[in-house]
């Protein structure tokens, strides 16, 4: 039976094991690689070479757009399709369209920074290679796990894998797809 591997997983007891590990494999030319931990590590994103997130500028860009929305659907109201006089106002009366105008802003932040966090992350994703290791499970209680892709251009089964064991883990594990 041939075995498919996703990757090698190192499982680590202590963040600052996993973070010095991780800064090991990015110095060692390691681009396609992952941590899990059980709770946030903000040294790991800079450890493992992560870059950072487009996602505040999505949100400003969907802020944007719903601010020119809110504010062009009612100029396209009051002033092309509808112009009625009200208590003496102008067609166009700035002040009157702000609470609209905030409020589609508001929305469509929102959503662009709800559906841009679910598409960059890749999500939903009910299943992933990682959840075939039987000690992963521990990843959300009290381990820390790095993982190298086979995707990594430098992936070699064996030499990675000595090198993954060199890094002093706890253990090494194939990910099966």
């Amino acid at each position: 039976m041939d075995r498919k591997i996703y990757g090698l997983m190192a499982e680590f007891d202590t963040a600052t094991q996993m973070v010095e590990a991780a800064r090991k494999i990015r110095e060692a030319g390691y681009k396609k690689t992952d941590g899990f931990s059980p709770f946030p590590l903000h040294e790991i994103d800079e450890a493992l070479g992560i870059k950072r997130s487009i996602l505040p500028y999505l949100v400003f860009g969907g802020a944007v757009v719903g601010a020119i929305a809110g504010l062009g659907l009612q100029y396209f109201v009051h002033v092309q399709d509808y112009p009625l006089i009200v208590g003496g106002r102008p067609f166009f009366s700035l002040p009157s369209f702000i609470p609209a105008t905030y409020e589609l802003t508001i929305l469509f932040a929102g959503f662009t920074a709800v559906f841009g966090m679910l598409f960059l992350n890749g999500l939903p994703q009910p299943y992933h290679p990682v959840f075939n290791v039987p000690r992963f499970a521990l990843a959300s209680r009290e381990k820390f796990f790095l993982l190298i892709e086979t995707k990594d251009a430098k992936f070699d089964y064996e030499e990675t894998r000595s090198f993954m064991q060199s890094l002093n883990p706890q253990e090494v594990f194939d990910v099966e797809e």
